[in-house]
């Protein structure tokens, strides 16, 4: 028997679209071909394009609207509006030479991050970074941002000639922005290493700009010139990140951390030991149950539950274009709309590597090698976008953080007086509810990945519907009714007796 838990919930919908998009491409010749992939909630699609904009390096943030339709992306060098050339005053994002010589993009990880403006739906804001060479590497010695109004220019957007390359903040940060909206589900979090130490910064971003930034020391071993993905969990309360010390065997470690959307507060996990390499990619699972790690030659995954690693994958050798060239190793990971894991390799190559299911431990979790091949030969180089979750909305569990407007979301809360039956049994349910009058309305189910597995329209002047549930595994869902631009939310925590 499948029972339902019926729990007020006020989160906003994971569907799919701000995340619709990802870049592929290399050059930044006009002759060079390009190629995107977009996404659903239950698909993907890829094909060639022509566009300005390159991602030759390893930086690249971008954003949709509410349809899947691309507003703007950086590769840390300049920012492009959505034909893919040049935004208006989206030009040289920074006064260091490494910048400025670098239009193809940077070859930092996770160097920026596209967020919506706390409170005002007509801006965006990219947090990015300021590089130069020390003659060892390329340490980050800044995070700035860049106020971009989609409404300027025709709707192409135009970055704020005041409000551009603003220093958030100086200091010597290993490369890597993360961010993670508030626990009120209107701010955001943004966060960043401190380089050498143990040390993490943590910007709070309202709608009056910065809020405030604080520091805290998370006591486990130091980030050297940390090069890898910065990444909190879809349900926003966990956060990853590794480290190594060259030349020293016994410094590769998976950090994990709980992380309170409320304070801002780290609170760590026992660091896992990797027996060798470099971590270059992480990424979490759709129900941050699991931690995805690569090296150039290995794919791990830890489940967050037992702290157990498990290696998934060894490189097979496979090279691209050629048989000679290039080595399609792993690099930079990827959770996409979809729901599946995309994995990039660090050299130019014309395939990315798949991952079905990343919910399920083990193989079983379906990592396909080379699985995708790039339209029409498109080069692409490890790039991934740094995608936060868009659609997180608020803790309802905590009682210091009230929850406020998101901004992100055009559609005002309603109760409609919705009500679902008590005891249902095997998916079957009764829903009651009161729409607008001469009003349509739509019923809505969503399990924690955005995808939707019910949907039902509920005609007008009607009060109450039986449901029956396709049959869906344990887990939490939601229940949504929409009409005009009102909605309502609960929760549904399915498990099966």
């Amino acid at each position: 028997m499948i029972l339902l838990q019926i729990i007020l919930f006020s989160n906003s919908c994971l569907s799919q679209g701000y995340n619709h998009n990802w870049l592929l491409g290399y050059d930044y010749s006009p002759n060079y071909i390009k190629a995107r992939m977009t996404f659903s909630s239950t698909g993907d699609s890829i094909f060639a394009e022509q566009r300005k904009i390159p991602f030759r390096g390893f930086t690249q943030a971008n954003i949709s609207d509410a349809n899947g339709n691309l507003l703007m992306s950086s590769n840390g060098a300049w920012i492009a509006n959505s034909t893919g050339d040049t935004m208006m005053n989206g030009s040289f994002l920074g006064y260091d030479s490494y910048i400025n010589a670098n239009a193809q993009g940077l070859s930092l990880v996770y160097a920026n991050t596209l967020i919506p403006y706390p409170a005002d739906s007509s801006k965006y804001v990219l947090f990015h970074h300021s590089t130069v060479y020390d003659g060892f590497s390329y340490p980050v010695y800044s995070i700035n941002y860049s106020v971009i109004d989609i409404t300027k220019d025709g709707g192409l957007g135009a970055v704020d000639s005041v409000q551009k390359y603003v220093i958030a903040m100086q200091d010597t940060f290993n490369c890597g922005i993360a961010a993670c909206r508030h626990a009120n589900g209107r701010d955001w979090w943004v966060v960043a290493q401190k380089h050498d130490t143990d040390t993490i910064y943590k910007i709070l971003f309202t709608p009056s700009g910065i809020a405030n930034i604080t520091a805290q020391k998370l006591n486990v071993p130091k980030a050297w010139y940390n090069v890898s993905q910065l990444t909190f969990s879809p349900d926003g309360k966990k956060f990853v990140y590794q480290t190594f010390i060259p030349y020293q065997p016994d410094s590769s470690y998976i950090l994990t951390f709980d992380f309170d959307r409320c304070s801002g507060m780290f609170t760590t996990h026992n660091p896992v030991f990797v027996n060798r390499g470099y971590i270059w990619g992480l990424a979490f699972s759709p129900n941050s149950e699991f931690v995805y790690a690569c090296t150039a030659d290995k794919l791990y995954q830890l489940d967050l539950n037992t702290n157990h690693l498990d290696t998934i994958a060894t490189y097979d050798g496979f090279n691209s274009p050629y048989t000679w060239c290039c080595p399609t190793t792993f690099f930079n990971c990827y959770l996409a709309a979809n729901g599946k894991i995309y994995i990039t390799s660090g050299n130019g190559v014309q395939h990315i590597h798949e991952m079905n299911y990343p919910d399920s431990a083990g193989v079983a979790c379906d990592f396909q090698q080379h699985a995708i091949p790039t339209p029409m030969g498109a080069i692409h180089r490890g790039s991934v976008p740094n995608h936060p979750n868009y659609y997180l909305g608020c803790d309802t569990t905590q009682t210091t953080c009230p929850c406020l407007t998101t901004g992100i979301n055009e559609i005002k809360e309603h109760d409609f007086k919705f009500k679902i039956s008590p005891n249902p049994s095997n998916g079957n349910f009764k829903i009651m509810y009161m729409l607008p009058q001469n009003s349509k309305g739509t019923f809505e189910v969503f399990d924690i990945t955005g995808k939707k597995v019910f949907n039902y329209n509920l005609p007008q002047w009607s009060t109450m519907q039986y449901i029956s549930l396709p049959k869906i595994a344990s887990g939490v869902y939601q229940c949504i009714i929409t009409s005009g631009n009102e909605r309502v939310h609960k929760k549904l925590v399915v498990f099966k007796e």
